[in-house]
């Protein structure tokens, strides 16, 4: 457990708080399973952790930003994988109210009340067509990455209607037929994120739960006219899911220190020198948790910034957006710095004792390569917009 959770667990604010022991628990077995203990998931949706998105109005916590951000840091620093589906849900179902907006406020509802775990598999390779027919929609294809789609109850869906050269969007129950869910995921990171692949043979979901996704659908929630079910909707959750994302990976690198200022504490350098005693082990365990705190306050800030829109009633902008995207991007590379500095501390005795740095360190690779907060996209975007030019990005 990471010190930062250590003290927010004893000052009573994190939901998540009578979870972290069980899950940090598991991490070890879920990594080499790669599947996420049952009883986790079921204790998981049993808890207000569920409800952290989702809106007042809605049955939800409707809980700020930062306090999204600080629940997914300790989750991560006790498992990155159980965080990553986590995480994920809680950022789709923030994209689902936005998109299917207070027509299906009823639905959302329910969900919310059930405590069921929605996913959004739509990653690269994802082809699905849809056919009318009368008050119904065939819907068949293949999804990718659906991060927490074994876990869940619902699935979104993002396909090609009849002849029309616009997507749509719906969710269909993932217990539905015509739905098969295949746990794919069989990376070096996160290994028991459950980035399923789905494949849908004539899933039959009915036609007024389609609607339009139009690309930069951001563009179109910041405008006032459009319905909303809650003004926290009008923030594009790509940012937000950014922001949480940061938050994890601080979680992971704040676990990862900790414990290797923990277990060096009696250990024996070459020639007979306390590690705790040599100043390189100083210099760079400083560097390192002076990157955490920094990556940290970045993250927190952004979410600060965000929080006090949403109270305002303001609407952000994109520049607002891509502050967000600018910050989750910095962290996380200030939380790839810090744990570089952790595995130069460690050195070669670390890395061949059994430990849980590796699989962290493994779990972190995949966070800045998530497409949401791609280096390359996010500092492309930004750099456009800075020079005064229209940023290209759908999302």
């Amino acid at each position: 457990m990471s010190a930062n959770a250590a003290t927010l667990r004893a000052a009573g604010e994190l939901i998540c708080s009578p979870l972290l022991d069980a899950i940090a628990a598991q991490a070890a077995a879920a990594d080499r399973t790669r599947s996420v203990d049952a009883d986790i998931i079921a204790a998981i949706k049993a808890s207000d952790l569920m409800r952290l998105t989702a809106s007042s109005n809605l049955g939800g916590r409707a809980a700020p930003v930062v306090s999204v951000a600080r629940e997914l840091e300790a989750v991560a620093g006790a498992c990155a994988s159980t965080a990553w589906c986590l995480w994920n849900h809680l950022s789709v179902f923030h994209f689902y109210c936005g998109l299917l907006g207070p027509n299906h406020k009823d639905l959302l509802a329910a969900i919310t009340a059930g405590g069921e775990w929605v996913s959004l598999p739509a990653g690269a390779g994802t082809s699905i067509q849809g056919i009318s027919d009368g008050d119904e929609v065939a819907v068949t294809g293949d999804a990718h990455f659906g991060s927490g789609a074994r876990y869940g109850e619902w699935v979104g869906i993002t396909f090609m209607l009849d002849d029309e050269r616009v997507p749509r969007f719906t969710i269909a129950q993932s217990a539905a037929p015509g739905v098969r869910i295949d746990p794919t995921w069989d990376g070096m990171s996160l290994r028991a994120s459950a980035t399923d692949n789905l494949y849908y043979d004539k899933l039959r979901v009915p036609a007024d739960r389609v609607v339009p996704f139009v690309p930069k659908y951001r563009v179109k929630f910041r405008d006032p006219a459009y319905p909303i079910i809650d003004h926290r909707y009008r923030e594009d959750w790509v940012g937000l899911s950014d922001l949480w994302l940061g938050g994890m990976a601080v979680g992971v690198a704040q676990a990862a220190l900790d414990e290797a200022c923990a277990g060096i504490q009696e250990r024996i350098a070459i020639m007979g020198t306390k590690m705790v005693e040599r100043p390189t082990i100083h210099v760079n365990l400083g560097q390192a948790g002076a990157a955490i705190d920094s990556a940290r306050a970045t993250v927190h800030q952004a979410c600060a910034e965000t929080d006090a829109r949403i109270d305002a009633g303001a609407v952000p902008t994109e520049d607002d957006y891509l502050r967000q995207l600018a910050a989750s991007m910095t962290a996380l590379r200030l939380a790839g710095e810090a744990m570089q500095l952790i595995v130069r501390v460690l050195g070669g005795n670390g890395l061949r004792e059994s430990g849980s740095f590796e699989r962290r360190y493994r779990d972190y690779q995949a966070m800045p390569l998530h497409i949401n907060a791609h280096p390359d996209r996010v500092s492309e975007a930004y750099g456009r917009h800075l020079l005064g030019l229209p940023t290209e990005n759908a999302f």
